[in-house]
């Protein structure tokens, strides 16, 4: 037990926790971008609104949300650690003429993740906080209001949706004939009042720049820190980590308060 404590007080056993944990968290960003593109059907929220539920309340979901913030809290920790440590061994940097992205986001990756982690913060106090309030503080039941959704189950129409007055409600889908009903946060309104702030717009973006940097560096050393390199999937992962990770969920992260801003 000494020896497998030792090697994860380590500077490589940091390193193999901080990988491990950052392909956890790319994970979770496919899952998180896949529900929030619902926020684009003009459904009035029905889609994410459940959406939102869902990942609040199943129980499985709720255990890996747990894991996915304590993700979160060891990878910025041991960043901070390994940041702190290298500049100590090393308080000069190399020179270097390679100016391409990859090494730049290389050497950047202690700001990136600053920038992440304000980022993430900032998000989760909006949204998360805002959502679960009412768990913490039996003053705070109106903070995100509660919508009702009428649906034809037949045609897949939205017959209506209307804000329901304040009051004490929960979650709940009931069918009467072939129109089911649905009752639920309006977390849609919340998204669509945050992204009318140019501000708020920009800061998404900026920070969602920040995350294609991180991750453009970050997906592919975290193979090589594990050690699954081999020449026949080098190439498959490198292009994984460039058009997946550091392009596409990105752009589809910063799409959303681009779109809202403009057109909403």
């Amino acid at each position: 037990m000494s020896e497998f404590k030792q090697t994860f007080n380590s500077s490589l056993g940091k390193k193999l926790i901080m990988a491990l944990t950052g392909l956890f968290l790319c994970t979770f960003l496919i899952v998180h971008l896949s529900g929030n593109l619902s926020l684009f059907n003009h459904d009035h929220g029905y889609a994410f609104n459940a959406y939102a539920n869902f990942m609040t309340h199943f129980p499985p979901i709720r255990v890996v949300s747990y894991l996915l913030y304590l993700s979160i809290i060891v990878h910025s920790v041991y960043a901070l650690i390994l940041t702190i440590n290298n500049r100590k061994a090393r308080p000069v940097s190399y020179a270097s003429g390679n100016d391409s992205p990859q090494s730049w986001s290389a050497k950047n990756m202690g700001i990136l993740g600053s920038i992440l982690l304000v980022f993430i913060v900032i998000h989760m106090k909006d949204f998360w906080f805002k959502y679960h309030q009412e768990d913490f503080s039996e003053n705070a039941e109106y903070v995100i209001p509660y919508k009702e959704y009428k649906k034809d189950l037949v045609s897949g129409e939205l017959l209506s949706a209307r804000d329901l007055p304040p009051g004490k409600y929960n979650y709940a889908v009931f069918t009467e004939g072939n129109v089911e009903t649905m009752i639920a946060k309006d977390l849609y309104q919340t998204v669509e009042i945050a992204f009318k702030q140019w501000w708020y717009v920009l800061f998404y973006v900026v920070a969602l720049g920040a995350l294609s940097f991180h991750l453009l560096h970050g997906f592919q050393s975290s193979f090589r820190t594990l050690g699954w390199v081999h020449r026949r999937y080098n190439g498959i992962i490198y292009q994984i980590g460039v058009w997946l990770f550091a392009i596409i969920i990105p752009l589809g992260f910063a799409a959303m308060p681009v779109v809202y801003y403009l057109t909403r």
